[in-house]
């Protein structure tokens, strides 16, 4: 398997590549890789004759220090996963903070049009400044025809599209489906740092949206979120951060049940100091 790690090498392979028919996917990732991000690359190489897969822990997303410093690292185990899938057709790019930054490590200020300003924005200052950075750059980098992002994090999804339509760049973008653990749980790097019991516990978070779902039907939004709140409440091994019931392509919360509208319901969960999301749509 090809492993670049300077945005050059990467390039000039890329350009040797290219010809008439040719298709490049692009999964961007930050490692620690799992079966979420495998179903990515699957779906990214159905449709490209070349994919490439970038492992890059970016530092200026994180607003707590000390998650970037406790975030996986796991680079060789990364590679071994994605070789189950190709050895020839997925390409790694795994560079260093100053290969994708420069000199200086500091995010781009986007104007999201107000997606940033929900949920993960509330709770994470300056965070999808990092992301739509970090994004764009490697969009730059690789230039990719389409890239593939995972729903679990569907306000990053919505953020990127906004990034790219503001940006005029010329790459699709596709979401994936949620890959959840047999109980529910949506799959994240992050789930490595819970413990047995943790995971084993891990069932409530997707249960209540299900439940959720159920009662998005018949009860109002206010009944929702008290009921939600009262799942988490006092829990010995969660805490919950927020609940939102958004419209899908503004994420501005609800305030009426509107028929011609999309909803999705977006939770955030600690565990300790693990920060767990996970969303559902709801009509």
């Amino acid at each position: 398997m090809r492993v670049y790690t300077s945005n050059a090498e990467i390039s000039a392979f890329i350009a040797t590549e290219k010809h008439a028919s040719f298709s490049l996917g692009f999964v961007p990732t930050m490692g620690a890789l799992h079966a979420g991000h495998l179903s990515l690359v699957k779906a990214a190489l159905a449709e490209n004759t070349l994919v490439v897969v970038s492992v890059f822990v970016n530092p200026t997303q994180f607003d707590n220090p000390s998650d970037l410093t406790n975030y996986p690292r796991t680079l060789t185990k990364d590679i071994q996963l994605l070789e189950t899938l190709s050895k020839t057709r997925v390409i790694v790019y795994a560079p260093t903070v100053s290969d994708v930054y420069g000199a200086e490590t500091i995010a781009t200020h986007f104007d999201f049009g107000g997606l940033e300003s929900q949920m993960e924005g509330k709770f994470r200052m300056g965070h999808f400044d990092g992301v739509g950075t970090i994004v764009k750059r490697l969009f730059e980098i690789v230039k990719p025809d389409t890239a593939y992002f995972g729903e679990k994090d569907f306000q990053q999804l919505q953020i990127i599209k906004k990034m790219v339509e503001i940006t005029q760049l010329t790459v699709t973008i596709v979401g994936c489906p949620i890959a959840r653990e047999p109980n529910g749980f949506a799959m994240s790097s992050r789930n490595s740092r819970l413990s047995s019991e943790e995971l084993e516990a891990s069932d409530l978070i997707y249960k209540t949206l299900l439940s959720v779902k159920d009662k998005f039907n018949s009860e109002s939004p206010e009944y929702i979120q008290q009921w939600v709140s009262a799942q988490f409440s006092n829990h010995p091994l969660f805490e919950l951060e927020y609940f939102q019931i958004s419209e899908s392509k503004t994420l501005e919360p609800i305030q009426q049940k509107n028929q011609t509208k999309t909803y999705r319901a977006f939770i955030a969960v600690f565990a300790r100091d693990v920060r767990l999301i996970d969303n559902i749509a709801l009509n």
